[in-house]
């Protein structure tokens, strides 16, 4: 029978997560400190390690360490209410199979197990342990469950050679996780270098991107090395590829079939080892259909897709966003940091963002401009901002959705609103944690944050 040690601190998510897994048919053992499942990992009796990570004495870091030094055969998942960027890339770079927020989904959860199964069984069959790579991308901000996605993806695919397409609207981050893919690499040390496909022609995006000869156009009266040459061992961002023109479409997919390229007006090509990370707002998809966009090419540069999502579908991170571009101003203009105040972080939190995070930071960056002291009112916020703020949550009821619906996207809201801490989201909604964990199992909500000293 399958084996699975639960390592757990909070009474309440161990004897969940004993009951969930029991009922899968495994053979559950649970302990309440790290210490004692340090203690276990050599003993070789377990298939699958589900661990908090921040406990008390021993935490889950510790014991994913001693599974990976004595039972690395062993897939360890880590558990967590401090759902941030930080915790995802170091439980991720040091070898856990996966990272879950919690509360947790548990039909999310039910399936990373079985997945981390599969994945012991496979690799026992080819004699390898099952690892994975990573680090933090500290950067990018956000705790919501869309976000870990994203974190997560990143340290998995980094270490890797293979080509990154992300997709989102624009304003959502998509260069920083470019440069974090680059930056957890091992061609960190070598250029990244970005290019943005609208900005220029297609005549000077030829150019720039393979160089040109000595005297290959009226004005060349010097040779120029392109940005593929200049990229070389490192990461080539191309941002808004979607623009790109035919005629340089065609191009690219040569250059990333033959490894080399050829500086207009030239007679010899250049080898070049670049990774290559682009980036669209566009629905590339409706352009190979329509023909607008060359399918050879979307398929190679598409080898690994990372969704950004829009700010408005994860509006629990903004008041995190907010404090990181009050600490980013704060440093850049060596001062006092300021604060947003309560009336107008409700606001902030209640607007739609057309523009995303851009816009967002625009807005902070404005609003402390234009400050009389050091605490933001919610009329140093833009006109846009402040002018019109929906009387109710965007999005809740525009749908017009069911009972069901509305229940878990009231629990999902007043979680982000106590910032993921189960006590508070409890105290708010009128019930005992217990009985959220159950209105969460029955909504199918996950949602990360901080909880009370007591719970982790």
């Amino acid at each position: 029978m399958t084996r699975i040690l639960v390592v757990e601190d909070d009474a309440v998510a161990r004897d969940l997560l004993r009951e969930i897994l029991s009922a899968e048919g495994f053979a559950v053992d649970a302990v309440d400190d790290g210490a004692p499942a340090v203690e276990r990992a050599a003993s070789g009796r377990y298939d699958l390690v589900v661990s908090d990570i921040r406990m008390e004495r021993v935490g889950g870091m510790e014991v994913l360490r001693a599974f990976s030094e004595k039972a690395p055969g062993t897939p360890v998942i880590l558990i967590t209410a401090f759902g941030d960027v930080t915790g995802a890339m170091e439980a991720i770079g040091h070898g856990a199979y996966d990272y879950v927020s919690k509360p947790f989904n548990v039909e999310e959860l039910r399936q990373t197990v079985a997945r981390a199964l599969e994945r012991r069984r496979l690799s026992a069959e080819a004699g390898a342990s099952p690892r994975t790579a990573g680090a933090q991308v500290a950067e990018i901000e956000g705790k919501s469950p869309r976000m870990l996605d994203v974190y997560k993806l990143v340290a998995r695919v980094a270490p890797t050679t293979a080509t990154v397409l992300v997709v989102g609207e624009s304003g959502t981050g998509k260069e920083l996780v470019a440069r974090a893919i680059h930056s957890r690499s091992p061609r960190a040390s070598k250029p990244f270098v970005p290019v943005n496909c609208t900005a220029l022609s297609e005549s000077l995006l030829e150019s720039e991107l393979f160089g040109h000869a000595r005297g290959a156009f009226t004005g060349a009266v010097a040779a120029k090395r392109g940005l593929f040459e200049m990229a070389n061992d490192g990461t080539l961002f191309l941002d808004e590829i979607g623009d790109m023109g035919p005629k340089m479409q065609a191009q690219l997919l040569r250059v990333l079939q033959d490894g080399e390229v050829r500086p207009v007006g030239g007679t010899e090509s250049i080898k070049v080892d670049v990774r290559l990370v682009c980036a669209t707002n566009r629905d590339l998809e409706a352009d190979v259909k329509t023909s607008r966009f060359r399918e050879d090419l979307y398929f190679r540069i598409n080898v690994v897709t990372v969704r950004m999502p829009p700010l408005r579908e994860r509006a629990g991170d903004i008041p995190i966003l907010v404090r990181h571009f009050l600490a980013k101003i704060a440093r850049r203009e060596v001062r006092p940091e300021a604060s947003v105040s309560p009336e107008a972080l409700d606001v902030l939190c209640r607007h739609s963002w057309p523009g995303n995070v851009r816009e967002l930071e625009n807005a902070i960056e404005r609003a402390v401009a234009v400050a009389k002291g050091n605490v933001v009112l919610p009329s140093d916020l833009p006109a846009e901002v402040y002018g019109g703020s929906p009387a109710e949550p965007a999005g809740i009821f525009d749908d017009r959705p069911t009972l069901s619906e509305l229940e878990k996207r009231y629990i999902a809201l007043i979680l982000a609103e106590c910032g993921g801490n189960k006590k508070k989201a409890a105290e708010r909604l009128g019930i005992d944690r217990r009985t959220l964990y159950r209105a969460l199992e029955r909504a199918g909500v996950a949602a990360g944050g901080e909880d009370d000293g007591d719970d982790s």
